[in-house]
């Protein structure tokens, strides 16, 4: 039977041993070894093999054909399977047999010594007689390179052993068979055909008469003779008869382009040469531009193409850069290739020449700089460059229609102010473009530009550029920048607003010493005030920050309160300090609580409403629906089966004629399927109980009762009915006289558990007080006077009084009962809900935070961290008289009258805030605390 695949070799301790046995064996002998030799996808193991061979008689034996006939077929199909290629796979068999294990086999096995390996392993496993093989009987056939160098047949036939020689060699002479038909030289050979009789003609005369043919053919006396010597004649010239030597065949293989491809590229070059002009053979051996070197990389193609000024070039460069700035911005600098970063700026300066008659140069002589009114200052800088810009006439018109060499221009352009922008992201290129002056002059003059849809791009562009490069350097009032950046907070962009106040805020951050914001324009403070009211996170940070910077100054803020509604403002940033914050409740449980409840709960009865829902569903499903809802895990509980049968018998028995509830026994196997780890167990001799359960104190929800809102009810408590209804009261007997007395009925409560107050007020107007529904009869039940039976309350339907005549009585006794029910989470509100049993229980205290937006050090960042450290500068720097002075060294502050500008700022309602966002907002207290501190209120 053929192996299974990946099953052909059992790796056993016997084997292992076999093969350790075998490799030192064949070194020993100086052959190489194959451990798992392959045929086709079979691996052949070799210590299964030699077992099989030995079991049949060991390789001679089953090379005989005769006493074995087609062994290594079988032993192919064994180890390799059947298939149509098991005659070529028995000879790889039996050549693996050969060259691994046939040595071994005539040492191990039949105790003798083995041919050498160059008549065993080296030459071909082709026939057999192994074990009689010496070196003078046995020689070594020629190999197929040696017959190739014309060794010829008589040579080979002396050197071939008998036991090599084919058949063909082996056929005895034909004269010596001759007379013998069924004669047969060796085994299985066929009879030698007979001689053939040459043609031999006549070279006596060369025509013959009629008379000599007629004399040729009669019988003559010496005819037996005549053919006898034409006989021997023609077996002479066979015995002398050498057929011609063969030559081996010379083959020359066929050029194709797989395995000679310089023979097309050589002709294809030979082709292309004979169809050139003269000109090209003219200047055939001639190096022409831009050939024989490889050139430049993309970076240098590109800055030499964007400094050629060639439109073309350009394009080519700019659409290049852009693309480099922005895959490969971390590592592409400008240090590293002088001069590309003033082609770019002076590339974005040519826009001064689309809209006004200018064409800006930049010169580093310091006696060529005043020569020319273009002429821009590369060393430190043109201060006037906004003067000069607006002294030249304008060329754009109002109709807004712009020639293709115009957009063309200005594209190239905002692509040089893009990869700029793109580069100074990186902290190097930005201290390299802070170090030029000329980059000042350009980002100045985009940003004074006259209003053009066609450069709101290359704008945003310069004031991203801005914001990356004065974090690492100061500008001051004079400079035409900061001018520039004022003027953006005019406009009506967004976006243009926010990077200017973002960039305004954060100039010369990277330097030591604070940063004083002068000259800005009462309006433009009034405009920011009024930019905080916008529901604008992202405005109103950029706002927050450029106050902050603005605030740490005393001048500053004596300015800013002079200029703005300074009690609006301080109200305003008082209720940003809880900007964006979560409420988080955490239950703070009393010394009570934290030890584990023990006692005894009765099980809940759940109301008709929630039980018929329970019913939609079958058993087993609504059983343990019961159990999750009425029941939980306590492994140091129990209960017994009894209580617990008769509970949920109470729960489902009303309904077992419509919906048949599950037997006792398969109750109690459904309790510990339901509840892992409940088990039922026999305690104290016939006591039977479940353990590991025990009733809730108040039932919650699982989300899964048909009709429900699914995950949104789980975990929900059921809402308990605190109405009183009379039932019938236990008798008294006096243990002396033995006479029955006491009262025949009492007033306990329903202890019915809903899903919500409105099932709930229904059972009670409907089945308690049977109330009707519809308003006519309403009126008329006002002649029937109703109680309230909730928890003791004491009022009846005659309390209420009826205005004009609009409402019932009853009606407003309805809304009465309302006011009791539990309303979700409110429920602890209602006055009359409240048993006055659980208000002895200790109730667990609510813990109420505001949680804001915090960094990776859980400290407070965002809008609120900003409004509070603008109001700290404000309250730090806010200018005080001395009677207020004193007043905040003594703690009084808030005694202060009211032309007192820090009262009337720090109000009560603004201190009312500040305290609340004290206590209560956590990230940002010690701030606020600053505050308190600054205004003498803490």
């Amino acid at each position: 039977m053929a192996p299974k695949r990946g099953e052909s070799i059992d790796r056993t301790d016997e084997r292992e041993e076999f093969m350790k046995k075998l490799s030192e064996y064949h070194e020993k002998r100086g052959t190489t070894l194959e451990e798992e030799p392959k045929v086709g996808v079979r691996h052949i193991d070799l210590f299964q093999l030699y077992k099989r061979v030995v079991e049949e008689g060991g390789y001679d034996l089953c090379s005989d054909t005769k006493a074995k006939p087609l062994m290594w077929r079988r032993f192919a199909e064994e180890f390799v399977g059947k298939n149509q290629y098991t005659a070529a796979q028995a000879f790889q068999v039996k050549n693996i047999y050969y060259k691994n294990l046939c040595a071994y086999e005539i040492s191990n096995h039949w105790k003798k010594e083995p041919p050498p390996k160059e008549i065993l392993e080296q030459v071909t496993a082709k026939g057999g007689n192994v074990m009689g093989r010496t070196l003078e009987n046995y020689s070594r056939p020629p190999t197929k390179e040696e017959l190739n160098l014309g060794t010829g047949a008589g040579e080979q036939e002396e050197e071939t052993s008998p036991e090599q020689k084919t058949p063909k060699q082996e056929i005895s002479d034909p004269a010596d068979d001759q007379g013998s038909a069924g004669g047969r030289t060796s085994r299985g050979l066929r009879q030698a055909p007979p001689q053939r009789v040459l043609f031999q003609p006549d070279l006596a005369s060369g025509r013959q008469t009629r008379g000599q043919m007629n004399a040729t053919i009669s019988p003559a006396p010496g005819l037996n003779g005549a053919l006898s010597s034409m006989s021997n004649g023609a077996t002479s010239t066979l015995a002398n008869y050498e057929p011609s030597q063969s030559y081996p065949l010379s083959l020359k293989p066929v050029i194709t382009p797989a395995n000679n491809p310089d023979y097309y590229r050589n002709e294809r070059k030979r082709k292309a040469e004979a169809m050139a002009g003269p000109l090209a053979k003219k200047y055939k051996n001639i190096m022409l531009p831009g050939t024989g070197f490889i050139g430049p990389n993309i970076y240098v193609r590109a800055q030499l193409a964007l400094q050629s000024g060639i439109e073309k070039e350009e394009q080519y460069a700019l659409h290049h850069l852009v693309k480099i700035s922005h895959e490969r911005g971390d590592r592409y600098r400008f240090d590293q290739f002088p001069g590309l970063a003033d082609a770019l700026v002076k590339k974005v300066m040519q826009v001064c020449g689309l809209f006004y008659d200018v064409d800006w140069d930049v010169s580093y002589d310091e006696d060529a700089m005043d020569l020319d009114d273009e002429m821009l200052n590369g060393l430190r800088g043109t201060s006037d460059i906004i003067r000069r810009l607006k002294d030249r006439i304008p060329k754009v018109t109002d109709d807004l229609l712009d020639d293709a060499a115009f957009l063309s221009q200005l594209n190239r352009i905002t692509e040089a102010a893009l990869v700029t922008r793109n580069m100074c992201l990186q902290q190097e290129n930005a201290k390299y473009l802070v170090g030029m002056p000329i980059v000042r002059d350009y980002l100045a003059v985009v940003l004074n530009l006259p209003h053009h849809p066609g450069i709101v791009e290359l704008q945003h562009y310069a004031l991203e550029t801005v914001e990356q490069l004065l974090l690492w350097c100061d500008v001051g009032t004079n400079d035409a920048l900061y001018h520039a950046l004022l003027a953006q907070l005019e406009g009506q962009d967004r976006g243009a607003i926010i990077i200017a106040l973002r960039t305004i805020a954060r100039i010369a951050m990277h330097l030591p010493g604070a940063k004083r914001l002068d000259d800005i324009p009462p309006e433009t403070l009034q405009r920011i005030q009024a930019w905080l009211l916008v529901d604008d996170e992202e405005l109103k940070s950029a706002c927050l920050d450029f106050l902050f910077q603005y605030t740490s100054f005393a001048d500053n803020v004596d300015d800013l309160l002079q200029n703005v509604d300074a009690e609006a403002l301080a109200h305003h940033l008082s209720r940003l300090l809880l900007f964006g914050t979560k409420e988080e409740r955490h239950a703070k449980p009393t010394s009570e609580e934290k030890e584990v409840d023990r006692t005894f709960h009765p099980v809940p009865r759940l109301a008709r409403s929630v039980v018929e829902m329970l019913l939609k569903l079958d058993e087993p499903e609504r059983s343990s629906e019961w159990l999750r809802m009425c029941f939980l895990t306590d492994r140091d509980s129990e209960m017994t089966q009894i209580s617990l049968w008769q509970a949920y018998q109470g729960t489902f028995a009303p309904y077992n004629a419509t919906h048949q509830h599950l037997i006792a026994g398969e109750f109690i196997k459904n309790v510990s399927t339901t509840f892992v780890g409940a088990t039922a167990q026999v305690a104290g001799g016939n006591k039977y109980v479940i353990k590991g359960i025990k009733s809730r104190k108040v039932p919650v929800d699982t989300g899964l009762l048909p009709g429900g809102k699914g995950a949104a009810d789980k975990g929900k408590d059921l809402q308990k009915c605190r109405w009183m209804i009379t039932v019938a009261a236990d008798p008294v007997r006096d243990p002396i006289t033995g006479i029955v007395s006491g009262p025949i009925t009492r007033e306990v409560e329903s202890a019915e558990w809903y899903r919500d107050s409105r099932e709930m007020l229904k059972d009670i107007l409907g089945n308690y007080l049977q109330l009707p529904r519809a308003a006519i009869k309403m009126e008329a039940a006002d002649k029937t006077t109703y109680r309230c039976r909730w928890a003791g309350c004491k009022r009846t339907s005659s309390d209420f009084v009826v205005v004009d005549g609009k409402v019932s009585r009853t009606a407003l006794f309805a809304r009465h009962i309302q006011t009791h029910l539990p309303d979700g989470d409110d429920s602890t509100g209602k006055k009359h809900n409240i048993n006055p049993d659980d208000q002895k229980t200790p109730s667990s205290t609510e813990k109420v935070t505001l949680q804001g937006l915090v960094d990776e050090k859980n400290d407070a960042m965002g809008v609120s961290l900003s409004a509070a450290l603008v109001l700290r500068n404000i309250a730090k720097f806010m200018p005080r008289s001395e009677e207020t002075a004193g007043l905040i060294e003594e703690g009084k502050a808030g005694t202060t009258s009211e032309d007192d500008l820090l009262g009337r700022v720090f109000d009560d309602e603004v201190t009312e805030r500040l305290f609340f966002a004290l206590t209560h907002a956590r990230p940002i207290h010690s701030y606020v605390g600053s505050i308190l501190r600054a205004i003498g209120r803490a």
